[in-house]
């Protein structure tokens, strides 16, 4: 049962992906994929999904057929992704002001597709109310957004406002106000502060890294030995099955 596990949640997720891109409509119009400006949240279920399917059922078949090549591609894929992990965290932390122009772009961008997919605006959302933040560096990264940019042309009712997510929480409401962002960023600094959030959700970030660096470092280790586990007992199973047809 455990060595299916994997599989079957790859398939879950896979699932969950073509369900949703089938209620957005996007595979009877395979052409839309193309058009969010921003990044779709459902990529992260399909790419996730078919990663840990392929593991699964290279690592199930391989073992319980005794299937040498499939045990070897098991070893050699979960090494390929170990060491672009590997990689990954050491480019980021060499060029961690590179990683942080990134990451503006990458929030300004989705910043501009918000009101195009409701994923990403759950997304955007969900990431502002969290880490109590609101656009990359500062509310007024929101002026990249054609509905609550502060132009005289912007006929939008939202305009010079923030989403309701940007909006300071009152414990005492119980429903919550998606009007609370109208109008905000035309007040000063100082009543702005009081009914939005002002930080951007780049520096919130940061200081939730440093705030929870154990955590986060426990978690990577964590994966890390657990990746490099897979791939020793796969060998030794190789191995172990070769040694065998080897005395035949």
């Amino acid at each position: 049962m455990k060595r299916i596990f994997p599989q079957f949640l790859g398939i879950a997720f896979l699932g969950i992906g073509l369900w949703a891109w089938n209620e957005k409509g996007v595979l009877s119009n395979i052409s839309s994929i193309t058009d969010l400006g921003g990044f779709d949240p459902v990529w992260l279920f399909l790419v996730v999904g078919g990663v840990m399917f392929i593991l699964g059922f290279a690592g199930c078949i391989g073992a319980l057929r005794e299937n040498t090549f499939l045990l070897k591609f098991f070893s050699v894929f979960l090494g390929i992704i170990f060491f672009l992990e590997l990689t990954a965290g050491v480019l980021a932390f060499v060029f961690k002001d590179w990683i942080k122009d990134q990451l503006y772009f990458f929030i300004n961008n989705n910043i501009r597709a918000y009101r195009d997919d409701i994923d990403l605006q759950n997304l955007i959302d969900f990431t502002q109310e969290y880490w109590q933040c609101c656009g990359a560096f500062g509310a007024d990264d929101w002026n990249l957004n054609i509905y609550f940019n502060c132009t005289d042309s912007n006929a939008s009712r939202e305009r010079c406002g923030v989403p309701f997510s940007c909006c300071t929480k009152d414990p005492a409401e119980d429903v919550i106000n998606t009007q609370c962002g109208y109008d905000a960023r035309q007040k000063p600094e100082v009543d702005q502060q009081i009914v939005i959030y002002t930080k951007g959700c780049v520096p919130q970030f940061e200081k939730w890294l440093q705030d929870n660096l154990t955590i986060v470092a426990g978690i990577f280790i964590g994966i890390a030995l657990l990746q490099i586990f897979g791939i020793c007992l796969a060998q030794n199973l190789v191995s172990d099955i070769e040694a065998v047809r080897a005395s035949w």
